[in-house]
């Protein structure tokens, strides 16, 4: 499913060059690398090299470049560009932290480990900012979204204008964008009552599928681009 949704993302960014859908792409395929790497490890067990790109791809790095895919739609490319250098940034930095942590335990057999266990305060910390504080941002950002499309307003900041051509649609995409989000989020709560590996699997699957839906949903509806400036005076 993440396969599909990246080279859904990336086929619009062929064709319409939007940054959003770019960046979106880069998420995507992240994830994709941290699913196949829990595939992996669940079919031939668990090692420091796949639980390292596991935790890098899954936990760290690919929920913040789907928030950068908020970051262009709401604030606009001056932002967005911003964003993704700090992302760039970000991603060489966790690179090489995952790399250089040393394993506190050895990193063996079905069962999925945890953070905590493996690592010292270095990844972990990326992993708690990448995943929360970008999360935070797709889901406010969605309702903010919707609520301001419901209204009839411009779901966008500062120079940012959408244009919305079917208001109704993306408020709907919005709401499903941010009830994936939480889907993804809620691993931890069903980890007790279906187990840890089953419940990041289906989480993952409900979560992708939710997030694939409301972009399928939203990218429908409207189009980014940004106020025309005034001409400047001439004398």
């Amino acid at each position: 499913m993440a396969a599909a949704f990246a080279l859904a993302t990336w086929d619009r960014w062929l064709r319409r060059r939007r940054p959003h859908e770019l960046v979106w792409t880069v998420s995507l395929v992240l994830f994709c690398i941290g699913a196949g790497s829990l595939w992996w490890a669940a079919a031939r067990g668990w090692s420091s090299t796949s639980f390292r790109v596991f935790y890098l791809t899954g936990a760290i790095l690919n929920v913040p470049w789907l928030g950068a895919g908020t970051i262009y739609l709401l604030a606009g490319p001056t932002w967005g560009n911003r964003v993704r250098s700090w992302l760039i940034g970000l991603s060489g930095l966790a690179v090489g932290v995952l790399i250089a942590s040393p394993a506190r335990v050895t990193v063996s057999g079905s069962e999925l480990p945890e953070g905590r266990e493996v690592f010292g305060a270095g990844p972990r910390i990326l992993a708690s900012i990448g995943s929360a504080v970008p999360a935070i941002v797709i889901f406010l950002g969605a309702i903010w979204s919707a609520w301001r499309v419901l209204r009839g307003r411009n779901p966008a900041l500062g120079s940012a204008v959408r244009n919305v051509t079917l208001p109704k649609r993306l408020a709907l995409g919005n709401i499903v964008i941010a009830a994936g989000t939480v889907v993804l989020s809620l691993s931890g709560t069903f980890a007790g009552r279906l187990g840890k590996d089953r419940a990041f699997s289906v989480t993952l699957l409900v979560g992708i599928v939710v997030l694939f839906a409301g972009f399928l949903v939203a990218s429908t509806s409207s189009a980014s681009r940004r106020k025309p400036q005034p001409a400047a005076a001439t004398a």
